[in-house]
């Protein structure tokens, strides 16, 4: 039940945010919108904006599903980029309220697992500690949520496809790359 609950507020808030900003949205209006009490809204989130990070995660994890492997990755940034366009008034409301930071964390935590996990999977046979696994992934993450931070602050225009082919090619082979060069330098 509580995940229903989680999802009627999720679609109440993406249906309000087509005609008013967040900062002007009230706990009063998502719950009367889904027809749930004040006290069920507390229950689950403390505030409107833990709900909003709670939908980037959720929208963000149904997109990458089943992704994060070295062969599907780009699907999954791909997927990423989807949802950010079927969400557009969301993604741009929220952009415009909330802090670049508040974003750029909710993007962390997401494109960290699917990076962490190319890593992982590259890593299979070698000996590369964690920490040095953690920093290769953390490096990529870093990469790809700032071209989309930069592109939805140019408002999504350029073609999210072209950006992932870029991505791609400047990709290919890096991770593989990154992770033999430290296991060389653990050598000398």
């Amino acid at each position: 039940m509580s995940n229903t609950t989680k999802l009627a507020l999720e679609a109440s808030l993406k249906k309000l945010l087509l005609h008013k900003k967040i900062d002007k949205i009230t706990i009063n209006d998502l719950t009367a919108d889904c027809g749930i009490s004040r006290m069920a809204f507390y229950y689950h989130f403390k505030d409107i904006y833990d709900l909003v990070e709670w939908v980037c995660v959720e929208d963000g994890k149904r997109a990458l599903k089943d992704k994060k492997t070295y062969d599907t990755w780009q699907e999954g940034m791909h997927q990423i980029f989807e949802a950010v366009v079927e969400n557009r008034p969301f993604i741009l409301n929220v952009y415009s309220a909330v802090s670049r930071k508040k974003i750029e964390s909710y993007l962390y935590k997401l494109t960290y697992q699917l990076i962490a996990d190319v890593v992982e999977e590259k890593c299979v046979g070698t000996k590369l500690q964690e920490g040095d696994k953690a920093f290769i992934a953390e490096f990529y993450k870093y990469g790809f949520v700032g071209i989309m931070l930069d592109w939805i602050d140019r408002g999504m225009k350029d073609d999210y496809e072209e950006i992932v082919r870029k991505m791609s090619i400047t990709l290919h082979g890096n991770i593989t790359n990154s992770i033999h060069n430290f296991e060389q330098e653990k050598k000398k």
